[in-house]
């Protein structure tokens, strides 16, 4: 049986501490760069009056561009890293996205980045690694903001 790692990434710091750990860590194993594209996170900026159908279309179709720029910058670091990946991404809550990945391709472990937010921004975001972390049916690896 060969060793699944499922590394959500973000384009961000501890993402990228993320997947070097995993890479590092787990040099034989196949890994899957997973993004999810957070229709919350793409509202929490705007205003209440400004939310309507052509809104929601032009921030999903802006959200899967830059999905697609993170996902684009993983494919080449796995081809620089010459170790067996996939890449994929999924729309919805992050948490969850990332739990049903883990099932769905059977992974072993997940290597996950975390910012480290506090105040406002986690109550309003939630702890994403957190909730992965409760939630698994595999062991979880945090890599934290601060180490990368």
């Amino acid at each position: 049986m060969s060793e699944t790692v499922l590394v959500p990434i973000d384009g961000s710091d501890p993402a990228d501490a993320a997947v070097s750990f995993a890479f590092e860590t787990f040099p034989d194993a196949h890994h899957v760069l997973f993004h999810v594209i957070n229709p919350l996170e793409t509202a929490l900026d705007s205003s209440p009056e400004a939310v309507t159908e052509e809104f929601w279309s032009q921030r999903i179709a802006a959200a899967q561009t830059q999905s697609e720029a993170i996902l684009g910058a993983a494919e080449r670091r796995v081809r620089d890293a010459d170790v067996s990946a996939e890449v994929g991404s999924k729309i919805g809550p992050p948490a969850r996205a990332i739990v049903d990945a883990a099932e769905e391709r059977d992974a072993d472990q997940i290597v996950m980045g975390s910012h480290g937010r506090t105040g406002l921004s986690r109550i309003a975001l939630g702890s994403v690694a957190e909730t992965v972390l409760r939630r698994a049916p595999v062991p979880v690896t945090v890599v934290h903001g601060d180490e990368a």
